[in-house]
């Protein structure tokens, strides 16, 4: 009956940690103070080790410095770096003091690691009942070498999985949280560390972005609503007309469709920053394009293509049509050679004209097949930083915005207030608006989909 009993508690992943407070031996308790001590004391003693090994580095890094960021992060500081006079010396010296953004960046890494060590901490104390249940059932505990020898058979998911695990902490969780911190501070070039301190300030960036600050927030609606009428144009032009050159390139009778497709694809050989960059130089107030026209009689004075405002906006989407049309063109290229003709037969029979048949038959097909490429498009569109820097640098700029031009996208600016301005908390705030509008956008727009609602059948 004790088998049974043990061999249940074995099974039961969840309850080992309670079970081990409440039933373990005193050596499995002496594993709640002394992480790995119940490995080692039943023969896992390279387990063990590393489980001792990951506590005293704890305790250590606690001790040396994590404790300082850890106690620093509700203020962010309290010293700043100051002159000091030296007496025998006779000059004056720079005494250290606090760096808010160190302390802000550890202290979040502090706290991750408090994560990770109540992780290991609950799986010490697992590993160290498990193994005295495995003696009582009479079984000898797994060495080391078995528990690597898992690690490439049953146990081969948790090798694949824990170092991409652990980089998307680092390189991604962890920045993230740390700029979604920022965010709720005056971290900006009147508030540089060690020299001044930056403090928490709440929801003060917020306010000003939305409604305090009125500069400020009108640049905020006029370039958010810039931003969806770019991304809307840039996504669904480029979506549109390359669907119809496909169909025209396609279309029965069309000789030498692999050199039209070729002709067109040769916009995607050259780098796109490169056209990118000839654009803007060809189409400037003094550039080829307007001298070509002056001299030529077509125009009296420059046109000016990116100095207006209402132009350069007009400009930057026909550009990006010049360089995204020939991707849309191959993608689609392929997804309507496999539409059935049948489709199309039917539909010429019941007397559908062209229009109507691309109406509900291609259109529908495609959307079902490309619905999740759509959605990658449009959040690409809305950070699309490339087409708007390389082409206008944001501008013309404009009194009546708060540091940007009339072309900027919500990024632009974020990436002028950061580089420019340095202030690292306002970019920060737009930074969250700009995640949140894209994954928002992203989760509705996929999940209404018939690609996800209909992913089986098509009709």
């Amino acid at each position: 009956m004790e088998d049974i009993n043990v061999s249940k508690e074995l099974k039961n992943d969840k309850s080992l940690f309670f079970n081990a407070l409440k039933k373990g031996n005193l050596i499995t308790k002496l594993s709640f103070i002394i992480m790995g001590l119940g490995c080692i004391l039943r023969g896992q003693i390279v387990k063990g080790l590393i489980f001792l090994a990951l506590q005293v580095s704890f305790i250590v890094y606690i001790l040396n410095s994590g404790w300082y960021y850890l106690s620093n992060l509700p203020t962010l500081g309290k010293e700043v770096q100051r002159q000091v006079w030296n007496e025998e010396l006779q000059i004056y010296e720079y005494k250290p003091g606090d760096n808010s953004m160190l302390i802000l960046l550890f202290g979040v890494v502090t706290i991750f690691a408090i994560g990770a060590i109540i992780l290991m901490y609950v799986k010490s104390v697992k590993e160290s009942y498990n193994c005295e249940l495995i003696r009582k059932a009479g079984n000898r505990p797994p060495t080391f070498k078995d528990d690597v020898k898992n690690l490439f058979d049953k146990n081969f998911h948790k090798t694949l999985l824990t170092l991409p695990a652990i980089g998307i902490i680092l390189t991604v969780i962890m920045p993230l949280i740390f700029m979604i911190l920022m965010a709720f501070t005056n971290f900006d070039k009147t508030h540089q560390p060690p020299g001044k301190l930056f403090t928490w300030v709440g929801f003060e960036n917020f306010k000003n972005l939305f409604f305090s600050n009125s500069k400020m927030s009108g640049t905020f609606v006029k370039i958010l609503i810039w931003t969806f009428v770019w991304a809307v144009f840039a996504t669904f032009s480029n979506y549109l007309l390359g669907m119809i050159l496909a169909l025209l390139i396609n279309k029965k009778g069309i000789k030498f469709k692999g050199f039209w497709r070729t002709i067109f694809v040769l916009t995607i050989a050259v780098p796109q920053f490169v056209t990118l960059l000839l654009m803007s130089r060809m189409f400037q107030d003094v550039g080829p394009i307007n001298i070509l026209l002056q001299k030529l009689g077509l125009t009296s004075q420059a046109i000016k293509f990116i100095t207006d405002g209402t132009n350069a906006k007009i400009f930057v989407i026909i550009v990006n049509m010049w360089v995204g049309i020939p991707y849309t063109m191959l993608i689609t290229s392929g997804i309507l050679m496999n539409i059935p003709e049948d489709l199309y037969e039917s539909a010429k029979i019941d007397g559908a004209g062209p229009v109507t048949a691309f109406m509900k038959i291609t259109l529908p097909y495609m959307l079902f097949v490309t619905t999740p490429y759509l959605i990658t498009q449009f959040v690409g569109n809305i950070n699309n930083f490339n087409v708007i820097y390389l082409l206008t640098g944001g501008g013309p700029n404009s009194l009546n915005y708060f540091q940007a031009g009339e072309t900027d996208l919500l990024v632009t600016w974020l990436y002028k207030l950061t580089v420019n301005e340095q202030n690292y908390s306002l970019a920060s705030t737009i930074a969250i608006i700009i995640f949140v509008i894209s994954a928002t956008l992203s989760l509705i727009a996929y999940n209404r989909s018939a690609s996800v609602q209909k992913e089986d059948t098509f009709q």
